[in-house]
Parts: C-alpha cells; structure tokens; sequence
C-alpha cells in the first residue's frame, strides 16, 4: 500500500511484508526505473552519442579483424582470389545498395526502431558467417551482414544529427568518427589476435557487442524526427541498382584476375555501364525515389556529396593494399601486421575532433579542402616505399593519410547532414553514405585489378596467402611496381577531390538572436536557411 503526504511529496510510504513500512525517495526511484534521459533532458545528446558510437565501433572493429584475417581465411577456406575480394566486396555492396532504403525506411518507421534492428541482424549475421565451411557461404553471410551495417549507417549520423544543435554538430561527428578510427586502431591487432585462436573468431567476437548495441539502443534513445508521411519504397530503382553496381564490380574486380577479354568481364561491365544511368533516370521519374535527386539542388550539399564520393575513390583501398604488402611482400605475421597499419587510425583518432571543433567555429570548406591534400601527399609518398623499406617510412606516410582522413570525413559530414530537414535526414544520411561506399567498393576493385596486372599467378597466391617465404625481391618486384602505380592513381584522385571540396559555398554564420525560440530548433532553422541561401 502506497502513502502520501502530499501530491508534490519526495517520499513515499510502502507497506511491506510483516507489516514494516519502508520509505522511498521518488527523485532516487525516478533516476534509477530506466537508464537514460528524456529527449528534452540537456544530456540526452550525449547518452545518444554513446549509442551511435557504439554502433560506429561495431562495424569499424569488424572491418578491421577482418581484412588483417584474409590470407587465413584463404587457406582456411580453400577460396579463390576472386572470392577471398568478395568476401569484403559482398558487405561493402549490400550496405552501399541498401543503405538508402534503410534511410527511407527508418524515416517512415523510426529510427530507434531501425538502429536496434541493425544491431540484431549484424550480430545474427556474424554468428552464422563463423559457422561458414566455404567461401560462398560466407559471402552470403557476409551480404546479411551489410544489411544490418546499412541500417547502422543510415541512422547513426540522422540520430546525432537530430539530437544535436547546430554549433556542436561538429564535434558531435567527430566524436564518431574518431571511435571509428579507436575500432580501426584495435581491429588489426584484434583480428591478428582473434585469428591465432580460430579465424571463426573474427566473426564471433561481434555478437555480444551486437547484443550489447540493440539493448543500449532500446533503452537510450528517443523518437525526436517527425516521420515521413510519404510511404512509398522504390523496388524499380533499388534491384537497377544493385545489378548495375554488382555488375561493374565484378567486371572491375574479376577483369585484372582472369583477364578484360573474358565474357563474363565484358557482359559484367556492359550490364553495369547501362544499368547505372537507368538507375539515375528511374530515380528522376519516381514519387518515391531510392535516392532523392532534389537534395542535391543544393550546392553544398552536392559538392560535398561529390567530395565525399572521391573520398571513398582515394582511400578505402588503402588497408587492403597495406595488409598484403605486410603480410605478403615483408612477411609479417597477423598481429604485426595490424600494429603497423594502427598509424592511420591513429591519425583520424587524433585528427577528427579537432577538426569537428574547428570547423563549428571557421567553417569545414577549406579544412577539408585540406584535409584531401595531406591524404595525397602521404599516398605520393608511399609509392617510395619498396619490400624491404622500414616500417617507420611506411607508418610516417600512413599517419598523414589518417590525419588527412580526419580533417575531411568530419566537417565534411557535418556541413552535408546540417543542411537537410529533420525528417530527411535518414534519407541524407543514406546518400552520403551510398556515396563514400560505391567510391570504396569501385577502389577496391579497381585496385586489385592494378596490383595483379602482369603478377604470376604462383607469386599472387604466395602474397595473398601471406606465405612471404620463398619469394625473391625480383620476383615481389611487378607486386610492388603494381603498389606504386595504384598509390600515383589514388593520391591524383585525393587532389580531384580537393578541388571538389572548393565548389561548394562556405557555411554562412547567423547573427540572429534565438528570442523566443529553442536553441535545437533554431540550428535547425538557420541549416535550412543557409541551404536555400546557398543554391545557385
């Protein structure tokens, strides 16, 4: 039985067994019912920081263990060189494919909802991708694996987005990016770790995290967005997609393998080269489009978009190229391997904050601009780099890129998401992220038709096996060569990306006072202000 003095009481009065009465402090029994705070609470950005972070961790620590556990699950697994790239270029696909209609989808039916389900299918798909007895079974797992990656893509930058003003939003996406880059520091080494246990491992590690996520993000976050009242979904425009960027990946991928004469290659780029224009004029014509062309009337956030695109062209092949010149051309082992390539991530940790913070006060334009110049002069750099060179060489060129990388990835994301309405911003999130993703997946593929140009097929299978032992420098040397010519290509396009940067308008500074009107909702306000200011 419940007793109290007065409606506004601080104690309650509970009649408990035997009779003895106990007392309770409302205050202490609010802040203990449930862990998190109300959305209008001053601290909830930070607590919905922590659950997009966490989300942030989980997928950049996988990317990590994984690409340092290839030439294992090689010889592991039995697979093809093809496949052991498909295994990466799989997840990179279906997150890239999905990710905007995971956008649509969390617009129309929440956020909250979406992030908890991203979780629990990436903890499920990564269960069952351990339990994988050949390449293509984990390729298929691997694919329900960027499914629930998609989701965490789309929503992570909208729910910080929506729960943070605008001056902060800076240092918001730096935080993210920078416990990316803590998963991308802890990943290889992890990875090296986890696959002197059993390579199953690099996949088992990922479900108590996943567990963890869905439970943190069910009691953490709150529906802030209003949603979107137009429920449609583009089928046409996503299945033209995923067939147009899957054939032009394969064809890329399996071309500098087996040769740009093959059928398949030929029929493979073809459907990919008319399927990818179809998917922008289906877009165009849909009441529901996939891709939401009319974000990008805005200047800045297409430049950016464009930006943001080169980005993922320039340097997202760089790990894979990094983890086979370690493991194959110097022979290190797993766990060595990852502790080298830590000085890129090490960058971006340091890097992304500070760049936030900076571009919340003078603007992103230029410190991106900048940002894509160091990443090209650190993969100029590289190309100096021979089979026996010192790793202090390589880790000093690898922290420019990662400093680069952090300058450009945070004001860059900031500038874009502050710029859409709340209820696009799911949809936004989606874009950018489609974007970065099909720029990575074209370089991965167009990379690894470069490095295995012209390479025995005996001295490939050594390199990517990382059986070092045995191979002369001569016979590393085309390897090597090949590096050099796809490190040239990348840093060029790192500069092309730079001049993109400078298209877009600087972030214009509002001078209005927020008489009257909350500090959230006017950031948001002068977002949308500035944008329509800033269109052509």
């Amino acid at each position: 039985m419940f007793a109290c003095g007065s409606r506004d009481c601080d104690e309650v009065t509970v009649a408990g067994r035997g009779g003895r009465a106990k007392l309770i402090d409302v205050n202490v029994r609010k802040r203990f019912s449930g862990t998190g705070v109300g959305a209008d609470h001053e601290n909830y950005k930070w607590w919905a920081l922590s659950c997009t972070s966490l989300g942030m961790l989980l997928v950049a620590t996988n990317s990590g263990t994984l690409i340092i556990a290839l030439p294992d699950l090689e010889r592991a697994l039995g697979t093809s060189l093809l496949t052991l790239v498909w295994v990466i270029l799989a997840y990179m696909i279906s997150s890239t494919v999905l990710v905007l209609t995971a956008g649509r989808l969390s617009d129309l039916f929440g956020r909250k909802t979406a992030f908890i389900a991203a979780f629990l299918i990436f903890g499920a798909a990564s269960l069952g991708a351990g339990f994988s007895t050949d390449g293509t079974e984990l390729i298929l797992w691997r694919v329900l694996q960027g499914i629930g990656g998609a989701f965490i893509f789309a929503n992570g930058p909208a729910l910080v987005t929506d729960a943070f003003p605008r001056e902060q939003l800076g240092l918001a996406m730096g935080t993210n990016t920078m416990v990316a880059a803590i998963g991308l520091v802890i990943g290889p080494v992890l990875g090296g770790a986890l696959v002197g246990i059993s390579w199953h491992w690099v996949f088992w590690f990922n479900v108590p995290l996943a567990l963890l996520g869905a439970l943190w993000a069910a009691i953490v976050l709150r529906e802030l967005a209003s949603r979107d009242t137009d429920r449609g979904l583009d089928v046409p425009g996503t299945l033209t997609f995923v067939v147009g960027l899957t054939g032009l990946v394969y064809g890329i991928s399996r071309g500098g393998i087996s040769g740009w004469d093959e059928p398949a290659v030929i029929v493979a780029l073809i459907v990919g080269a008319l399927l990818m224009p179809v998917f922008i004029l289906i877009e165009h014509r849909s009441s529901s489009p996939m891709l939401d062309l009319t974000i990008f009337k805005n200047r800045l956030f297409a430049a950016a978009s464009g930006a943001a695109f080169i980005n993922g062209l320039s340097r997202f092949a760089l790990m894979f190229i990094f983890v086979f010149y370690y493991q194959g051309a110097q022979g290190d082992d797993p766990i060595l391997a990852g502790i080298k390539l830590a000085p890129m991530a090490a960058g971006m940790l340091v890097a992304s904050p500070l760049a936030g913070i900076y571009a919340d006060r003078h603007g992103s334009r230029v410190l991106a601009c900048l940002g894509m110049l160091v990443t090209a002069a650190g993969l100029a750099l590289m190309t100096t780099l021979q089979a026996g060179s010192s790793y202090w060489l390589g880790g000093f060129f690898l922290l420019l890129v990662g400093i680069g990388s952090g300058m450009f990835n945070s004001p860059n994301t900031a500038a874009m998401m502050g710029t859409v309405p709340t209820d696009r911003r799911g949809i936004a999130a989606g874009a950018r992220t489609m974007l970065q993703n099909t720029g990575a997946v074209i370089s991965i593929a167009f990379v690894l038709a470069i490095v295995t140009a012209a390479v025995p097929q005996e001295v490939l299978f050594k390199i990517f096996s990382g059986l070092h032992s045995g191979l002369t420098d001569a016979e590393l040397q085309p390897f090597i060569a090949n590096m050099h010519t796809a490190l040239w290509i990348l840093a060029a396009t790192s500069v092309v990306g730079a001049a993109v940067t400078l298209l877009r308008p600087s972030e214009k500074r509002a001078a209005r006072p927020d008489v009257g009107r909350p500090a959230r909702g006017l950031a948001i306000e002068e977002a949308i202000s500035e944008e329509i200011e800033a269109m052509p």
